[in-house]
């Protein structure tokens, strides 16, 4: 019986660390990319949350750091990794934001925007629809569970466990990541934009030489059928700086 503390007190202070990894974990589900998809139950939510916690839960750096449980601590710990993980959830979110405003100023600058109508759970056009599919497929098909392990790993060093975040570091954080999302955005749907620029302008020319000819009519099927040939030749390059900006954050996140 003298042996039994000794093995219930690292088996109680692993729990406990389980448990702050546990809180951090499910609240970056709610807005994690792929895994923490609206269409994808709660009860497999929660196995996905139960799963990474025990992945990253034995390489947490705050092992051997960490204080014994208290009621004050654990009131504090859901407090601060509730808000560390919803952060880092919503962080991870911007990147699929910025396929979806890619897909929105592709479909809004090529005449798209209502190709097909409305589906899903966001309201997006066609293109933002097929872009954000084929991304969150991507991602997962590129051993993102891996990778987001890993990435909660890391996040130990920038947000310490038990410690509230630094409203100034994440308000830095936040604008500097909306700012990046909307950048890539933008350079993502530039071929678009560059097509409808290209066609407006030669629509421009042709209704200055010919007013009598319908260039509206005329240019409606071209500028439709461009922009779907432009998505079939472009979504995979977009697609592959997408997911290639997206791993280097997940490798160095807030450089």
């Amino acid at each position: 019986m003298t042996g039994l503390p000794a093995l219930v007190d690292p088996l109680a202070g692993m729990a406990w660390a389980a448990l702050l990894v546990f809180l951090r974990v499910a609240a970056a589900m709610f807005a994690i990319p792929g895994l923490g998809e609206q269409v994808i139950s709660v009860r497999v939510r929660l196995v996905l949350v139960l799963m990474l916690t025990a992945i990253v839960a034995p390489g947490a750096p705050f092992l051997d750091t960490l204080p014994p449980f208290r009621r004050e601590l654990f009131f504090l710990g859901l407090a601060t990794e509730t808000l560390s993980g919803l952060f880092l959830g919503l962080v991870l979110r911007f990147f699929i934001m910025a396929i979806q405003t890619a897909g929105s100023i592709a479909a809004q600058s090529t005449s798209l925007a209502q190709l097909m109508g409305q589906s899903g759970l966001d309201p997006l056009p066609a293109v933002g629809h097929i872009l954000t599919t084929a991304a969150l497929a991507l991602l997962m098909s590129t051993g993102f569970h891996v990778k987001a392990a890993a990435f909660f790993v890391q996040t130990y060093q920038i947000l310490p466990v038990l410690s509230f975040p630094n409203p100034a570091d994440i308000a830095e954080a936040g604008r500097q990541r909306v700012s990046e999302s909307f950048a890539l955005a933008f350079s993502l749907a530039a071929p678009f934009v560059t097509l409808s620029v290209i066609y407006n302008l030669t629509l421009g020319v042709i209704n200055k030489a010919m007013p009598q000819l319908m260039v509206a009519f005329v240019g409606a099927p071209v500028i439709s059928f461009g922009a779907i040939a432009m998505l079939l030749v472009s979504a995979p390059v977009m697609l592959s700086a997408w997911l290639t900006a997206f791993e280097r954050f997940l490798a160095v996140p807030f450089r």
